[in-house]
């Protein structure tokens, strides 16, 4: 029996993460289980809102066994209630209860990312229904990186460049700034406002030359940004930008861009997992279900039997909650009863996992022209692992930088990983922020992939807010 206990932190700094070890040992070796092919896994979910389950058993190919706890809640179990967990989660897939919305799929195939897809669809609904804007869901209640300070250090290094580029005349007419991910607008404010104080001091009146692009997937977010900026509208425009394909937006952009600045976005996209285990490579699939007793208690509210829930859920996801009242009035009567069926069923969500062997890293394929073997350096001869492939963050950053100029640079603030030892001490994902998804970024990953590109990136401390998560990478062309 292989364990692994992944929260080194948490192992030395709380004692309930610690008091928790022995009771999970004594339950797995109570179990019937085959000791021999039998892997045990700690961690330590920090997410309060998540997929998992507290106890839950994972498939490793067609022989092995891995079971999973999460110290921070198996620690209220009593002995008797963890014994019944252990021994559910050990049970074959076939007998896994629950009511299952989808075959098993890789991760980022998963139907999560089409309840992620609708929350920023039709966050009006979800943002009335809660009585708050999704930004107060973050943790402390707002992103870390709406500082004025980083948007002035930002702002003068542009200032030395374009200097510097007038002088030589390599300076266009036109100076573009690209911001992904624009929140309700409060960064493109603070910047366009620091901008202008700033322009009106150095005298060179580049303020009349900025094109200022805001890009995001959700109108809805657009639409509130573009008022927050309303006194800057002739320097800004808004365009609906697909985050993992930007250049289908921005493809006029190529080469112009002098900066590109990010903001938790690339921890919102969709991924798969891999695994390392005793030195062979797997593929994470999931599976998203209900549990039967969420079922039944959603089928109650939507007055429909439990077979039916899975085909409202499919309805709901792909017209979103005003046309699912329209089309399901006996189950919804108006927009407000179906966002209160999205909410309870995203609430109810839960992910099964299985380990499939994956026949060779080069026949993966990271994006349409980015194969697995570049994970190779990441994922292989270092031990067991489990990491994030970030596909949709490489997708889009991959997309990104053809559009800088050659003294331009990206600059992105998220929660990244900057090494692949990460992986080896805690969870980074999946949770649930309010009705999104969040995963941590594989940074060596995109510090690869860039490197092949020849860009440089490098990470550091999102220094305005000492202690936060997040971490600010800048990209830019090696010289």
């Amino acid at each position: 029996m292989d364990v692994d206990l992944r929260p080194v932190r948490k192992l030395r700094e709380s004692a309930a993460a610690r008091a928790a070890v022995g009771p999970i040992l004594e339950a797995v070796c109570a179990s019937p289980a085959d000791l021999a092919s039998l892997r045990v896994v700690c961690d330590w979910i920090q997410y309060k809102q998540n997929f998992r389950e507290p106890v839950v058993g994972r498939p490793v190919g067609d022989t092995d066994t891995e079971i999973a706890f999460d110290l921070r809640r198996c620690g209220d179990l009593d002995p008797e209630h963890l014994a019944a967990r252990v021994k559910q989660a050990l049970s074959g897939p076939g007998d896994q209860p629950g009511v299952a919305l989808e075959p098993w799929v890789t991760g980022r195939d998963s139907c999560i990312w089409r309840f992620n897809q609708l929350y920023w669809q039709a966050l009006s609904g979800w943002e009335q229904a809660t009585g708050r804007e999704y930004e107060q869901s973050l943790p402390g209640g707002e992103s870390d990186a709406r500082n004025a300070e980083a948007a002035r250090e930002l702002i003068l290094e542009l200032f030395r460049i374009w200097d510097e580029l007038a002088a030589r005349r390599a300076l266009p007419e036109e100076l573009y700034i690209l911001e992904l991910g624009v929140g309700n607008g409060s960064q493109a404010r603070t910047w366009l406002d620091e901008f202008l104080q700033l322009d009106r001091r150095h005298g060179r009146e580049y303020y009349h030359r900025l094109r200022y692009l805001m890009g995001d997937y959700s109108p809805h977010v657009l639409d509130r940004a573009r008022q927050a900026v309303a006194h800057h509208s002739e320097r800004v425009s808004a365009l609906v930008v697909e985050a993992t394909r930007p250049s289908v937006t921005l493809g006029f952009l190529a080469g112009k861009a002098f900066l590109v600045y990010i903001s938790n976005v690339y921890d919102n996209l969709p991924t798969d997992e891999l695994a390392s285990i005793h030195g062979r490579t797997y593929q994470v699939e999931t599976q998203a279900y209900l549990a039967e007793d969420d079922a039944d208690r959603i089928a109650r509210q939507l007055s429909c039997r439990r077979d039916e829930l899975v085909t409202l859920i499919d309805r709901l996801l792909r017209i979103g909650p005003e046309l699912l009242s329209e089309a399901s009035p006996g189950n919804c009567a108006d927009p407000g009863q179906a966002v209160a069926f999205w909410q309870a069923t995203w609430e109810a969500l839960r992910l099964r996992e299985r380990y499939v062997p994956l026949e060779g890293l080069d026949s993966y394929q990271i994006t349409p022209t980015l194969t697995g073997e570049i994970l190779r350096p990441l994922i292989e001869g270092d031990g067991d692992v489990r990491m994030h492939v970030s596909n949709g963050a490489l997708g889009s950053f991959t997309g990104t930088l053809p559009l800088l100029h050659p003294y331009g640079r990206v600059q992105c603030h998220d929660l990244f990983l900057t090494s692949s030892q990460q992986y080896r001490t805690g969870f980074y994902g999946p949770g649930k922020y309010d009705g999104s998804v969040v995963n941590w970024v594989n940074g060596p990953l995109l510090q690869l992939v860039a490197s092949r590109r020849g860009f440089g990136v490098e990470y550091t401390p999102f220094r305005q807010r000492p202690g936060s998560n997040i971490t600010t990478l800048t990209a830019q062309a090696r010289d």
